[in-house]
């Protein structure tokens, strides 16, 4: 979960002038690119009363080691070093790599959950519903490692990069395809459409990660705009939220999907506050509601997972003390913290082009609620069901939410189908890559 303002680099900041004579030959990994990565952490650090009192730098081989060994365990599994260049492009949702995302079924078959529009996996047509029976000609069960998870060597998001993969069908049908990772846009809109149930209208959105529009707004995202007409022109009496692989992204985005769902009673009421450590609460601030659009709806239905962190609990935890809430799938992962990049802030990170991204604030909704480490629990417990695709209602996990909306429960028919997966998506990333999770 990161700050809107911050998050996307638009905070005031702190400019600095040289001598264009002068010459600057980077060194990300010199020792004193890690004084300044630590006395960055002093600084901005959310836990900075936690920090070791000795620290020596020139004992660390790399800034990674140094921020791993600095960092406040265990709350802190989230900050990360980057390149201002890469954490600029993935919160607008420039990409690289195939474009796709993979989880397994309840009998450990790997499928794929999600295809970019335009990355080149879309383009070639690939579907979420397709099993994947073999990575470059081998197995699925192959590249399980000794502690039950699964790493599938498919290389860094490079472009140029190819791997092979072999997929069956939901014809029965198998085909195997070459596919070269290539940079791309990324779509966060995956799938949206009207279903009626029994007369009423229900709104089904499925929302991949938190990016404003590139070369709009850096606040903005045109899809959400488009979306929330698209609901509103349908009259819609009720909307699920398809929240399960969606890893967090830009607050300023967050904010702006709220602003559509909350009523218009409660514009202008506290959506949540931040708390910095106690050498920056004069950055401290409350952000309130302001009702955009027209929806007026009472209730929502969101369908999570362990893959549903940041920006997304955020949306969940701000919108709770005003509607009637309901999650179906799986506990959230839990993230009530946030942060926003401090190479503005220090001009060796900055002319090392070294992003660092550490945890500097933490937030709470109107009723205070500001401790969610361990996820949100979900009052339904849904099995995933990949093989089908958005919009299928023998998804288990959408026929959950449509029947709470028509009954109020859910059947034992469809909890009974609830299993933890041993490996999910999200635990094959970290950093930057952890909030916008994609092969």
């Amino acid at each position: 979960m990161t700050n809107s303002k911050w998050m996307l680099g638009i905070a005031v900041l702190f400019l600095w002038s040289c001598n264009p004579k002068d010459e600057i030959i980077p060194d990300p990994q010199s020792e004193q690119v890690r004084a300044a990565i630590l006395e960055s952490m002093e600084e901005w650090y959310f836990w900075n009363e936690e920090l070791p009192t000795t620290v020596n730098t020139a004992n660390y081989s790399s800034n990674e080691e140094l921020l791993n060994a600095i960092t406040f365990k265990p709350l802190d599994r989230f900050s990360y070093l980057t390149t201002q260049e890469a954490f600029n492009n993935a919160f607008v949702g420039r990409n690289a790599g195939h474009g796709f995302g993979f989880a397994f079924d309840a009998a450990e078959r790997l499928y794929l959950t999600f295809v970019y529009e335009e990355s080149p996996s879309g383009i070639d047509g690939w579907q979420r519903g397709w099993e994947i029976i073999e990575i470059n000609g081998k197995t699925i069960s192959s590249y399980r490692n000794a502690s039950g998870g699964y790493d599938f060597q498919l290389g860094p998001a490079d472009p140029g990069i190819t791997n092979s993969f072999t997929f069956k069908l939901p014809d029965g049908t198998t085909t195997t395809r070459s596919n070269v990772k290539a940079e791309y846009q990324s779509n966060s809109v995956l799938h949206q459409e009207i279903i009626d149930l029994n007369g009423k209208k229900v709104g089904y959105w499925v929302y991949q990660s938190f990016k404003a529009t590139a070369g709009q707004s850096p606040t903005k995202s045109l899809e959400v705009d488009e979306s929330m007409a698209f609901f509103t022109e349908a009259g819609i009496d009720e909307l699920i939220i398809d929240l399960r692989y969606n890893g967090g992204g830009s607050v300023a985005v967050a904010e702006q999907i709220n602003n559509y769902l909350i009523q218009a009673s409660n514009s202008s009421k506290l959506m949540y506050t931040n708390k910095l450590n106690s050498l920056k609460t004069d950055l401290e601030k409350s952000v309130n509601f302001k009702k955009a659009g027209s929806l007026n709806l009472e209730k929502l239905v969101f369908i999570t997972s362990r893959g549903s962190a940041s920006a997304s609990e955020l949306v969940i935890n701000s919108l709770n003390p005003y509607l009637d809430i309901t999650l179906v799938g799986d506990n959230t992962f839990g993230k009530p913290v946030g942060s926003f990049p401090l190479s503005n802030y220090n001009k060796t990170l900055k002319d090392n082009n070294v992003e660092l991204v550490p945890i500097t604030f933490a937030t709470a909704n109107a009723d205070g609620n500001a401790d969610y480490f361990d996820g949100f629990p979900v009052d339904f417990a849904v099995g995933d069901s990949p093989q089908f695709n958005w919009g299928d209602q023998d998804d288990l996990r959408l026929a959950a939410a449509l029947l709470f909306l028509e009954n109020g429960s859910v059947s034992g028919r469809l909890t009974t189908t609830f299993y933890r997966p041993k490996w999910e998506m999200i635990d094959a990333f970290k950093g930057l890559n952890q909030e916008f999770p994609a092969y």
